[in-house]
């Protein structure tokens, strides 16, 4: 015989509100660091008493909260600029954590939000809160995360990849060897059948 119970419902019991599966990413677009975010609030009892996330950074000492904006029927979602980073009308940058523009041309500085490219924590809060990994994103061949100077490449700094000034004629003697190689075989074995 079953009683009240059995079947593991316990009678008022409530489920808390939870951000299980939102997420916070670091991400280099246009040469621009954006934080790209995704927050889903699961709330089957009704319990959580705020619908504006909000995105907490800290290192410890030092602390931001970025108000994303309004949850939409649980979720929400979009980017915004990585702390410190400016663009133009153009969407171009202007500014990055951590680099200041000085008598023409960028510096790196102690200000300007720099403590958000070291070792930071992040949360997204609406209420409940959850815990969500996060960095400032790297610069790669094909996006820089760091000003440059008139005069540089814009990815000043970042390890080389494919030919350069200095490998090219190294690169063309290779290619005409091996085309030498090529042309040599094929007339050695012409004239070895014209002996036959």
């Amino acid at each position: 015989m079953q009683t009240e119970g059995d079947d593991g419902y316990t009678p008022n019991q409530h489920q808390a509100p939870t951000l299980a599966g939102s997420t916070a990413v670091g991400e280099c677009d246009g040469d621009v660091p954006w934080i790209s975010y995704s927050v889903e609030l699961t709330d089957p009892d009704n319990q959580s008493t705020g619908h504006t996330a909000r995105l907490v950074i800290t290192n410890g000492t030092e602390s931001e909260t970025i108000v994303l904006g309004e949850l939409v029927n649980g979720t929400l979602s979009g980017r915004v600029l990585w702390p410190g980073a400016s663009v133009d009308e153009n969407g171009n940058p202007t500014g990055w954590p951590g680099w200041a523009f000085v008598n023409g041309e960028w510096v790196e500085t102690d200000g300007n939000f720099r403590w958000t490219r070291g070792d930071i924590s992040a949360t997204i809060e609406v209420n409940p809160e959850v815990a969500v990994p996060l960095s400032y994103p790297p610069s790669t061949p094909q996006c820089a995360t760091n000003p440059h100077n008139p005069g540089e490449p814009a990815t000043a700094g970042l390890p080389a990849t494919g030919l350069s000034a200095s490998t090219l004629p190294i690169a063309v003697t290779g290619g005409a060897l091996a085309v030498l190689g090529v042309v040599l075989l094929f007339v050695m074995r012409r004239r070895g059948r014209a002996l036959r």
